[in-house]
């Protein structure tokens, strides 16, 4: 049997350190996969002349798979967003964003468990029809909803919920100002729920959302939502977890996969050894489970949560003095006794 080859895009600022602290993890593991490396962003930018080239989206199609730090897109026009290329160029629909409480990440809340199941092609956040007035005083953007990609994304969050035996998918919109596009993406979202009645359904206007995440997060299971609110939510849901360094996103589509750390490239504490590697790490996790590899992503999320509980050898975010080597490092040894 053929080695699974993976598209790794090592990424920029801290990216090239927290990734291959994920790939050695991997590698304890005993995952056996083979690596093909591709350029992206700042580094693709001063190799090859543009952000995202050819060669790069050549491996992504071919390998299916992979594996992303993070990117920086250059301020300025012209250059637009990275991801939301990679999104579009690839039919990347659904963006899964879970999040779960680590004893050990001094986070203000100690059994969240939520998923963020985002839209991730279409609406506001898609860049879609952007103009500037020639004068400066006038700016537009346009905002689409099909209903197919309503419909689409709500089936993707229940099949989810129902899989991993969750009981709830709260349904967030704001139908009550935005009524054609998240009118039509409620409409959708409720014919849907209907053939899903073993899962309890909510309906939630995307501020009282927020809100409610601060005040009473244990509500929450599977949110379901649009393209922008889910953007800003699943940075909201991180944050009760202990911030973006916990928290990993799977981009996922009929043919692809892309699964990265979510948060910025942090290029001021690029190359010091002290990044936070678990967003990654997380990442990485996300890629097995949808490789149908539960047992390693089960093994690798037991090791981090020890190393994390521990607080020996944990990065500063994490209230530690260690570096991202003496973190992975904790982990490898830590899966030597699981191997």
């Amino acid at each position: 049997m053929s080695r699974k080859i993976i598209t790794v895009i090592p990424g920029d600022g801290i990216g090239p350190d927290i990734v291959d602290s994920a790939l050695k993890i991997l590698d304890k593991a005993g995952c056996d996969f083979e690596y093909e490396f591709a350029d992206a962003g700042l580094a693709a930018l001063e190799k090859h002349g543009e952000l995202l080239p050819q060669s790069t989206l050549d491996l992504i199609e071919k390998n299916k798979v992979t594996l992303k730090g993070p990117l920086t897109t250059p301020v300025g026009k012209g250059f637009t967003s990275i991801n939301v290329g990679l999104r579009k160029k690839f039919n990347l629909y659904a963006n899964l964003r879970p999040v779960i409480s680590f004893k050990g990440t001094q986070a203000r809340y100690e059994n969240i468990d939520i998923i963020t199941v985002r839209e991730n092609t279409q609406g506001m956040y898609s860049g879609l029809g952007q103009v500037v007035s020639e004068d400066g005083n006038r700016a537009e953007a346009k905002s689409v909803i099909t209903r197919e990609g309503a419909e689409r994304i709500a089936r993707f969050a229940f099949d989810l919920a129902r899989r991993e035996g969750r009981k709830k998918v709260t349904i967030v919109h704001k139908a009550n100002i935005l009524k054609s596009t998240s009118g039509l993406f409620l409409d959708v979202a409720r014919k849907v729920s209907q053939k899903y009645p073993d899962i309890e359904t909510a309906e939630m206007i995307v501020d009282a959302c927020c809100m409610k995440l601060v005040m009473n997060p244990e509500a929450f299971d599977v949110i379901v939502t649009t393209n922008l609110f889910g953007d800003i939510i699943s940075d909201l849901c991180a944050g009760l977890v202990g911030g973006l360094g916990m928290a990993p996103g799977a981009n996922i589509g009929k043919d692809a996969a892309l699964f990265e750390a979510v948060h910025g490239s942090a290029p001021d504490i690029a190359g010091k050894n002290i990044a936070n590697p678990s967003s990654v790490i997380l990442a990485s996790i996300q890629m097995l489970e949808y490789l149908h590899m539960g047992d390693k992503a089960e093994m690798i999320r037991k090791a981090l949560a020890a190393v994390i509980a521990e607080g020996d050898r944990t990065t500063p975010d994490l209230g530690g003095s260690h570096g991202t080597t003496d973190f992975t490092q904790a982990i490898i040894e830590r899966l030597e006794s699981y191997v």
